[in-house]
């Protein structure tokens, strides 16, 4: 689809706030060449669309789509309609089956799954970046991603953190971005729906009972009280107040 036809209502507004969060954090620079992770997910392909057209306020810049296949047993169908799909639209990309998720689902391993499946991915991913001369990973987290991590931070971390929109790596030689950052995922997943992106299956056997699922599932529950739940806590975040957290505790 040309990207004059894209033009829509949703299409306008994602893509105004795309553009104020990469204006905002500094995301991207003239010239920069920008790695987009693709899991093939409604999320990373409503972002590569996103990114893929022109920019108001945003400087030229490339793209590169690239696809980490984990190695889950969902056959070849997958990961050939995210070929079909990226060749079709006309991309440069880098699709790479491993066996990076039966490994970190092997027994020696089950306690934390989750952890080493994506600290191996991005690994892979950041070695594709140098080897393709770029200075930037686009990642699809959006504004309920850093919700949720928050809250899994919190609980499970025991600590008060979340992922940030923009993250300097290496020194300075990379840097990680997060175009959606501003973005509700309700919305991403009416603009995939509005595109017609293809549907490819999440073959992870953890992806339905993982700590993530388990939050976003509570803060769904929550909302049936408190309809503005996850908005307070986005807001909740830009005020912090350091004189009302203790320093150390014991225990």
């Amino acid at each position: 689809m040309a990207p004059e036809e894209k033009k829509t209502r949703l299409f306008l507004h994602l893509k105004k706030w795309l553009e104020k969060a990469v204006m905002d954090y500094g995301m991207i620079s003239a010239g920069d060449r920008v790695l987009v992770g693709v899991s093939g997910g409604m999320d990373s392909l409503s972002l590569l669309d996103l990114l893929n057209t022109p920019m108001v306020y945003v400087p030229p810049f490339s793209l590169i789509a690239v696809n980490i296949d984990c190695g889950f047993d969902r056959g070849y169908e997958g990961y050939d309609t995210l070929e079909g799909y990226l060749r079709e639209g006309g991309y440069d990309y880098v699709l790479e089956k491993t066996d990076i998720g039966p490994l970190s689902h092997s027994d020696y391993n089950r306690k934390n799954p989750c952890f080493l499946c994506s600290r191996l991915r991005r690994k892979r991913i950041f070695e594709i970046a140098a080897a393709r001369g770029c200075n930037k990973v686009a990642f699809a987290h959006h504004r309920d991603d850093i919700i949720e991590t928050l809250l899994i931070n919190l609980f499970y971390g025991r600590e008060i953190s979340t992922m940030v929109p923009k993250q300097t790596i290496f020194g300075g030689e990379l840097n990680i971005i997060r175009p959606l950052a501003y973005i509700r995922e309700d919305l991403v997943k009416k603009y995939a729906k509005e595109r017609g992106f293809p549907s490819i299956e999440n073959g992870c056997p953890t992806s339905r009972v993982s700590r993530r699922r388990y939050v976003k599932d509570l803060l769904s529950e929550l909302e049936k009280e408190n309809p503005r739940i996850r908005e307070n806590i986005w807001k909740a975040m830009a005020h912090v107040k350091p004189d009302y957290l203790p320093g150390k505790i014991g225990g």
